[in-house]
């Protein structure tokens, strides 16, 4: 399909009635692609299905896979009339541009978006267009041609440097088409709804891990590499596990095991290894908790696991706050205990429904007043429980202060009992001790 360019032989096609048609024809598959490229994408004032399903992978292959669809179809036709000159030309432009695409798709899925990214993209772009230049202006056979010549001793077998570079451009080949068919699937499955999260993440880290695998053998098979080697390396990883890999497995499994239980999920306020905050993320082998001071604690999948792991927003996100305070044993109890009620229902967190109200309750009698909890319930525990705390407890000291109700503090009383003095008329203090002397 590619072959280098005969400049003379362009220059006269051009001249002809037969060239100008099929470099026509070619212009006119070129405006159909762009033309079915907008529509789909765009489908007449609104994003079409097929758009929504490949946002990101299939909408960069729409116009390229068009294209080269219509230049093959139409260089069958024409071939019966005449030989194609420019098709040769086009047909590996179109197929440039979809492997640049797949490549940058790749990279994006795999690195994300970073600085680097802009220029990883530009590098590839530059080092396809590039090889496709120098094999239309015939270096390119010259360069394979000295690759082919230069080989490399591997064993047994001697094997070229235009080989192995074959044989990597096969394998990468294989590793962008798995990661755009596991883009696919796994953008599909997070638009479904009526599926859990934690689900939806699991079967996407296993439709991936399972199409790179599949692509990574076939690549293999390709290329000519016995496929049975491949026991010995599963069995040196499988010792490996063994040996000095247990914790990272056993997180693994533990990861995927909280995937699928759905015991944990992102959101969810938990107290795990005296840590407790917000689940920010969730992987296959950490899980992220936020605390209420900013400070992320990346916990292993295997102590949660196998520790005990409060969630307090398991079945709801209600929880208790308890707020101890104490008033003297001279304050009027009934008013105090009201007050406190109406402190919290000034509160805009506190809950107030039929079953879920502020309550005092009177927990005992100390040394120095009485005991009193204020109990409210919130279901916004990530906006912190401190800050509700403190305004409670201000709200209170304002209206005891304003109400004379007094908050005791410690005291003692302490009383000296004196005895008379030895020859002075005042006998010996009641209740003081006699002394019994004998003989």
């Amino acid at each position: 399909m590619l072959t280098p360019l005969n400049l003379d032989l362009i220059q006269q096609s051009l001249g002809t009635r037969d060239g100008l048609m099929e470099l026509a024809a070619i212009l006119g598959c070129f405006f159909i692609g762009w033309v079915v490229d907008r529509r789909v994408r765009i489908g007449g004032g609104r994003e079409s299905r097929v758009a929504r399903i490949g946002a990101g992978s299939v909408n960069r292959l729409i116009f390229p896979l068009t294209t080269l669809i219509l230049l093959l179809v139409v260089r069958s036709v024409l071939h019966r009339w005449h030989l194609p000159i420019f098709f040769p030309i086009a047909i590996p432009l179109v197929i440039a541009l979809a492997l640049i695409r797949l490549c940058v798709y790749a990279l994006r899925n795999l690195f994300g978006v970073r600085s680097t990214a802009p220029t990883s993209e530009r590098a590839v772009s530059f080092t396809i267009w590039g090889a496709l230049l120098l094999y239309y202006v015939g270096v390119l056979q010259e360069i394979a041609g000295s690759l082919e010549e230069t080989t490399l001793p591997l064993g047994k077998t001697n094997v070229s440097l235009l080989d192995l570079g074959r044989d990597g451009i096969v394998v990468i080949l294989a590793l962008i088409l798995s990661l755009w068919l596991s883009g696919l699937i796994e953008q599909r499955l997070l638009r479904m709804s009526h599926l859990d999260n934690n689900v939806r993440v699991v079967m996407a880290k296993l439709f991936r891990a399972l199409l790179i695998l599949i692509g990574m053998l076939i690549a293999l098979s390709f290329v000519g590499i016995d496929l049975t080697v491949l026991s010995v390396f599963g069995g040196a990883i499988g010792v490996g596990i063994g040996l000095g890999l247990q914790k990272l497995a056993s997180n693994y499994i533990a990861g995927f095991t909280i995937l699928l239980d759905r015991s944990i999920r992102v959101g969810d306020m938990i107290t795990v290894d005296n840590r407790f905050g917000v689940v920010s993320k969730v992987t296959s082998r950490y899980v992220v908790v936020r605390g209420l001071d900013g400070v992320e604690a990346i916990v292993p999948n295997e102590t949660l696991v196998t520790t005990t792991v409060l969630n307090h927003s398991y079945t709801n996100r209600e929880i208790r706050i308890g707020l101890p305070v104490q008033i003297s044993y001279d304050s009027d109890l009934d008013l105090a205990m009201k007050l406190m009620e109406q402190v919290a229902l000034s509160e805009p967190r506190t809950l107030r429904t039929a079953s879920i109200v502020p309550l005092v309750q009177v927990l005992g009698f100390a040394d120095n007043g009485i005991n009193l909890e204020l109990a409210v319930w919130i279901n916004d525990p990530e906006n912190g429980q401190g800050n509700l705390k403190s305004a409670l407890n201000v709200g209170i000291w304002k209206v005891f202060q304003a109400n004379g109700i007094k908050i005791p503090f410690p005291q003692r009383e302490v009383r000296l009992l004196g005895t008379g003095s030895a020859g002075t008329e005042n006998g010996p203090s009641e209740g003081a001790p006699q002394s019994n002397r004998s003989g």
